[in-house]
């Protein structure tokens, strides 16, 4: 990623981890601290979708591996990088959810279940920072427009579709210091709907 964003070297680091397993959350985070210093900011993007069965035909293991790829790796990087923040009196968590976890949609449980773990631990996580320094926020996005649908065909069904230009621009906010008051939010990003 730095490559293709030309930054040099020292203002970038390429590690590869499974974030859903406990142990690389510590790796992470000395493998950051080695580089830079300090971590002041966590985005979390990992994820994935499992649905489209009703409730009765959904495996347990379909559940888990929601639960592994949203709640758990969530926790496993909170539990890290929130204490290194506090001790820095600064931080920012940040994910990417989705409005299914609060007006869940018939045949999307695995997905919806960890989308809502994974929000019910940032907000909970929020109270724990309060006036700290570090905050905990929630991004909630339906889906991406990585190719603009929306503006250059716009119709109903991506109507409500975010840019990735769009979550950066709450992200630049939610990390500066403008919003050093906002925590504990689910900001919903698809068009008011």
């Amino acid at each position: 990623m730095g490559r293709e964003l030309d930054l040099p070297q020292e203002r970038w680091l390429d590690y590869a981890a499974d974030l859903t397993q406990p142990a690389s959350a510590p790796a992470l985070l000395e493998a950051v601290t080695a580089k830079f210093g300090r971590a002041d900011i966590l985005l979390h993007f990992v994820g994935g979708w499992l649905g489209g069965k009703a409730l009765p035909e959904v495996t347990s293991d379909e559940v888990a591996s929601m639960l592994q790829q949203h709640l758990w790796s969530t926790f496993y990087l909170a539990q890290v990088f929130a204490p290194h923040m506090l001790v820095n009196g600064w931080g920012r968590l940040i994910v990417i959810s989705s409005p299914n976890a609060g007006k869940p949609p018939a045949k999307g449980a695995p997905y919806t279940i960890g989308k809502a773990a994974q929000e019910a631990l940032m907000l909970t996580l929020a109270e724990e920072l309060k006036h700290t320094g570090v905050t905990a926020n929630v991004l909630r996005v339906k889906t991406i427009d990585v190719q603009h649908e929306r503006q250059r065909q716009p119709s109903p069904g991506n109507a409500s579709w975010t840019t990735p230009e769009e979550i950066l621009a709450a992200i630049i906010y939610l990390c500066s210091d403008a919003a050093q008051q906002v925590n504990g939010v689910r900001l919903p990003l698809y068009g008011g709907q």
